[in-house]
């Protein structure tokens, strides 16, 4: 299996980018194409001493910036690490992509060069993040602002695909975002967002969740438009960094509760790490023809070797195809998106 990534994608590019990537060739067994300026790749290679063994690089002489206006970039920058990345993966000399570079330029450069699915109308991002009983999917998580409820209900068949086969869940629960649990509730948009989804027999659908309870991850996917999603999203970060430090301030006002903190280190050590964004890696762009990962722009090495993982993932389930095959289904039921 071969994922290609882009190099120069990210605050911490290229160095971190090809640390995660020779990490992941040696824990997942996979070959890497690093597309980015070959000089300045060698030189991170050899200032880090990183082992591109199993990586192989294709020069491309410039970087979309997170500055850039993205549909302009896409089409003006054509030798840019990121479109000669996704033009490499249209072709079909690798298997899916990773990039952390400017999330609009790629949902632009995903739909002009890989292109959507079919039944797809815009792609949407689906963010894991992490639940109190279990982690979620969020699916918008910031691509699309306003969406159609036929938009709403196919993120909702292919969110579920995809905790099925990525996540390994068995009939995921589907619930839709909402001011209220009763069907009533919400804008119009949502309101037959709901109607949709309670007769698609294509998911398994829990009805409208409260925003106050999707934390406890009772939900395997939530549903949304990507303002909502992107605005849950950050909350969520925002509250776990502070709660992460409030909890060290108190354990650190003291010799007594730094005695404490000794006793419930290693419990201390898994809450953290079940807050860490970076042990998921990055989300994938769903409903793209094939697999792209959007890592997060500060991506370190763990973030970019978790997002090849999460690449092979989708790949080993043949995860796209199976997205394909659900909304042609629906599509003939009357439930899926629209082209």
């Amino acid at each position: 299996m071969n994922i290609i990534i882009d190099a120069m994608g990210g605050d911490n590019a290229p160095a971190e980018v090809l640390k995660g990537a020779a990490q992941a060739v040696q824990e997942y067994g996979v070959s890497i194409t690093a597309v980015g300026d070959a000089g300045k790749i060698e030189a991170a290679v050899q200032a880090e001493g990183i082992d591109m063994t199993g990586i192989t690089v294709v020069n491309a002489t410039q970087v979309i910036e997170m500055c850039d206006e993205p549909a302009h970039a896409i089409r003006h920058k054509k030798d840019s690490s990121m479109v000669v990345g996704l033009r490499l993966l249209a072709e079909g000399k690798g298997d899916a992509f990773v990039s952390a570079g400017s999330t609009g330029a790629l949902l632009a450069g995903a739909m002009i060069i890989v292109k959507r699915l079919k039944g797809v109308r815009r792609p949407a991002i689906g963010t894991v993040i992490p639940g109190e009983q279990q982690p979620y999917l969020l699916i918008d998580s910031g691509a699309n602002v306003e969406c159609r409820p036929e938009m709403l209900n196919a993120f909702a068949v292919m969110g579920s695909v995809y905790m099925e086969k990525v996540m390994g869940r068995t009939q995921p629960l589907v619930c839709l975002v909402n001011n209220g649990a009763e069907e009533s509730k919400g804008t119009p948009a949502y309101v037959q967002a709901h109607a949709l989804m309670k007769q698609n027999p294509h998911i398994r659908f829990g009805g409208n969740v409260e925003p106050r309870d999707v934390p406890a991850g009772t939900a395997d996917v939530v549903v949304c438009d990507g303002f909502t999603g992107n605005v849950i999203l950050k909350l969520t970060e925002g509250l776990a960094k502070m709660l992460v430090g409030q909890i060290k301030g108190i354990f650190m006002k003291s010799l007594a509760t730094k005695l404490a903190f000794l006793l419930v280190k290693d419990g201390m050590k898994d809450f953290k790490a079940r807050l860490d964004a970076d042990e998921h890696g990055g989300a994938l762009l769903v409903g793209v023809k094939q697999p792209v990962i959007k890592a997060h722009g500060s991506s370190g090495a763990k973030a970019i070797k978790n997002a090849i993982r999460q690449a092979k993932r989708c790949v080993d389930g043949r995860v796209i195809d199976a997205m394909a095959q659900k909304l042609a289904f629906a599509a003939q039921d009357g439930e899926g998106g629209e082209e």
